[in-house]
């Protein structure tokens, strides 16, 4: 009787091991079905989109079980993107700047609700109450009151300030909004955010993040800077318009706005980071064994909305991305997805744009890193993995994004038109052209000059090299300049307004398309002749 239980037993146990070995044949022949399938349709995407080369990595349950490169890393040269390739990863760059400050909560050196004037106490924003309450969180959750990319021009493009430059000059920026009341993306106060690492530490924003960051976790071909890149290394090419047409452009230098958006990173080291990120803080994998980068409370806070954002409508063919909530964490966004928390962030410099995507109930992480601008490729690559992961009936993104592109497309056609029909034909500007020509002045951006070059208006932004553009005259005494440099896809309406003697009194500014960077913030310039009695002096610090 004991024996023939014991058989049982025996055969229900093995029974059982069978039945599991099935099983998990079962799961890794359609996780590799999949993985095939998924290669195919991310080559698709990137020619569908015209990307010249991206890389894509998966991690699950703690693992990284895809990575690779598509694509080449510059046109016209054969050598192919790789999962070693390194590409800007523009504002994920700001889940480092939070975790690094996150590692200082956790050390007591800081608090997040500490105001910014006890660690930085020559800080100033525009109204005094706002330089005395605000405080480190503030800093990264865009609730400041500044505008959509408030101040953005101070370095981008590449400008001549330095950090510190850029960060008094915050002083000057009026408020578009009041203080914590909205949501409204915003760069330059995480550099100012990463200025509480040296104040506290004593080490550069860069240095604590090589050391406590990426060390640890192994990011080992990650850098802060493209002054770390050397010839030879495997890195991407940017890539941008010109005129419709695809071409290579130089690296931007961001290191004045590091902590908002210069590191370089390809989906290996990403990988690492996410799995970081999935497992609370745990590294599990370090030489010393188990070890915490930030704490369960920090990966908690970090994750947790802080400022709500408001949930715009969307086409009828992306309806199905519509969240039913929206907010901004500390430098992670937070909505849902079919009943699922997604955490992720985007990144955009000039020729990259970049995603990544964290499904935590489900332990998934997702990297899309690209070497053009093309934020519909991310986002297609980005659903169709969701979609399957979390059992949704697969759409066809590829589609779907295409049609909600024509009709942004569409649209701004039509917004194109009715400028050019509201345009008043025939008219003159009220003074000789040389009359416009002189030194203007902005109370936080600083010098620009209009010169008088054969018989033409040129425009030159003092602290900005590629903001050199021909004035073309549209109507009364309004005038488009055309940036020399056509990747910028960002000619503005540059209108004169005039005084009772007839006196060039202000000018301001205006981006012609919709469809230009917010970080092209001409709208917030209010330029003065210097030469006007009213005048005030540059800012220099």
């Amino acid at each position: 009787m004991i024996k023939s239980l014991r058989l049982k037993r025996v055969r229900e146990v093995l029974c059982f091991f069978i039945l599991f070995l099935f099983l998990n044949l079962l799961t890794i022949q359609a996780t590799e079905n999949f993985l095939n399938t998924l290669d195919s349709y991310i080559e698709k995407v990137r020619k569908e989109w015209k990307v010249p080369g991206l890389a894509v990595a998966l991690v699950k349950d703690g693992k990284m079980i895809f990575a690779k490169g598509y694509g080449v890393r510059k046109l016209g040269e054969p050598v192919p993107v790789s999962p070693e390739t390194l590409f800007g990863i523009a504002s994920n760059t700001k889940a480092f700047t939070t975790a690094a400050l996150a590692i200082l909560v956790d050390e007591g050196k800081i608090k997040w609700d500490d105001p910014v004037i006890k660690y930085l106490p020559d800080f100033c924003m525009f109204d005094p109450y706002v330089t005395r309450e605000i405080t480190i969180r503030d800093l990264v959750t865009h609730r400041s009151g500044l505008g959509l990319g408030a101040g953005d021009l101070l370095y981008w493009p590449q400008s001549t300030y330095s950090r510190k430059e850029i960060i008094y000059r915050v002083r000057f920026i009026k408020p578009y909004f009041g203080f914590r009341s909205k949501f409204a993306y915003c760069n330059i106060l995480y550099i100012v955010a990463g200025e509480i690492i040296p104040a506290v530490t004593g080490k550069t924003w860069s240095e604590f993040i090589k050391e406590r960051i990426f060390k640890p976790v192994g990011m080992t071909s990650s850098t802060t800077s493209i002054k770390e890149f050397r010839p030879g290394r495997n890195i991407a090419s940017p890539h941008t318009r010109f005129n419709g047409q695809i071409k290579p452009v130089n690296y931007e230098n961001l290191d004045n706005v590091g902590p908002a958006g210069a590191i370089n990173s390809n989906v290996l080291d990403m990988s690492k980071w996410i799995i970081v990120h999935l497992n609370s803080g745990l590294i599990r994998n370090s030489p010393k064994g188990e070890i915490r980068l930030f704490s369960v409370n920090a990966s908690k806070e970090m994750w947790s909305p802080q400022t709500i954002i408001p949930i715009r409508d969307y086409p009828p063919e992306l309806a199905k991305i519509k969240p039913n909530f929206f907010a901004y964490g500390l430098g992670w966004m937070l909505r849902d997805y079919y009943g699922h928390k997604i955490v992720y962030h985007t990144g955009s410099i000039k020729g990259m744009v970049s995603r990544v995507t964290l499904v935590p109930d489900l332990k998934l992480g997702i990297v899309v890193l690209t070497n053009q601008e093309s934020r519909q490729a991310y986002e297609a690559i980005t659903y169709y993995i969701l979609d399957h992961y979390l059992g949704i009936p697969p759409t066809d993104w590829i589609t779907a994004f295409k049609k909600a592109e024509q009709r942004t497309e569409e649209r701004v056609a039509k917004i194109m038109k009715n400028l050019a029909l509201k345009r008043a034909k025939n008219t003159k500007p009220s003074l000789d052209i040389s009359k416009y020509a002189g030194r203007y002045i902005d109370r936080w951006y600083g010098e620009m000059v209009i010169e008088k070059i054969n018989d033409k208006l040129v425009m030159r932004f003092l602290h900005t090299p590629a903001l050199v553009g021909d004035l073309e005259h549209w109507h009364y005494d309004t005038f488009i300049v055309r940036w020399r440099d056509r990747s910028l896809n960002a000619d503005a309406f540059v209108t004169f307004m005039l005084n009772y003697k007839g006196e060039i009194e202000q000018m301001k500014m205006v981006p012609v398309s919709p469809l230009t960077d917010f970080s092209f913030d001409f709208q917030d310039l209010l330029f003065k002749p210097v030469k006007l009695k009213n005048k005030f002096k540059e800012v220099k610090k």
